[in-house]
């Protein structure tokens, strides 16, 4: 499939068929992950590569024991890498202090996000249905304890994928193009624009759904008392900010 044409097809897929992942087709994705742009050439990150079920149930509680975690036949975890950067000066008998900051830790998070994001239109081009899991970035901890990560690398983003159970699962309602774009600065919002950019998901059925189920009086209500609410976000915050550190950036 023509790439752009995939990309504008992308759907979040939660459920996939027992068909499994062709090695070959693996292959593939992997290498469009490898090929992106990276900082300085240094490629600073690792991707893991999880097929064994096993594995998917040890990793399943940190993803809070969602379905996805477990019934995809194919789950790739893509990490912040300064680790395998960090032997190689050390091979060259170069000191690595250099990288023990936040800075680096914004180069390989940009690095390992690029290569998250080539694999993604690499499997949709390929037939396979993909779907982001942010839990990766709560408990961080347990994954670096389970997928046996040293210091200097740091898991932030997790891709289950597979072939759709649901192949016309509908898109995810989306603010328009022209609400995103600014052009040369950036240009403020009136209430109106406001308005008319989030009407289409508010509109969307299950988000009409899910805030008369929850009893609030609209979808922001919805996003910020119930789904990703203050005392998580600073919990999960804290939890994050100490292993960052503790990883050695």
């Amino acid at each position: 499939m023509n790439a752009i044409d995939t990309m504008l097809q992308h759907r979040s897929i939660r459920e996939f068929t027992d068909q499994p992942v062709a090695p070959e087709t693996l292959d593939q994705i992997l290498a469009a992950a490898c090929n992106g742009s990276t900082m300085g050439g240094m490629q600073l990150f690792s991707i893991i590569v999880t097929q064994d079920k096993e594995m998917m149930r040890k990793m399943a509680p940190a993803h809070f024991n969602q379905p996805i975690a477990t019934n995809a036949p194919l789950i790739l975890t893509f990490c912040a890498d300064f680790h395998r950067f960090d032997r190689y000066c050390e091979c060259r008998n170069t000191p690595t202090d250099a990288y023990h900051n936040l800075q680096a830790y914004q180069w390989a998070v940009t690095d390992a996000l690029i290569a998250a994001q080539n694999a993604c239109v690499a499997a949709e081009s390929l037939g396979l249905g993909i779907c982001w899991l942010g839990t990766i970035t709560y408990n961080t901890p347990q994954f670096i304890d389970i997928l046996q990560l040293p210091k200097h690398v740091i898991p932030v983003a997790c891709i289950p994928m597979g072939y759709p159970a649901h192949p016309d699962t509908p898109l995810t309602p989306k603010i328009s193009n022209s609400t995103l774009i600014h052009h040369e600065t950036y240009r403020e919002y009136s209430e109106k624009e406001i308005n008319t950019a989030y009407a289409t998901m508010e509109q969307a059925p299950n988000n009409v759904n899910m805030v008369k189920e929850n009893h609030f009086h609209n979808l922001a209500e919805d996003w910020v008392l119930r789904r990703y609410k203050k005392e998580d976000n600073e919990y999960f915050s804290d939890l994050l900010q100490k292993t960052i550190t503790e990883q050695g950036f």
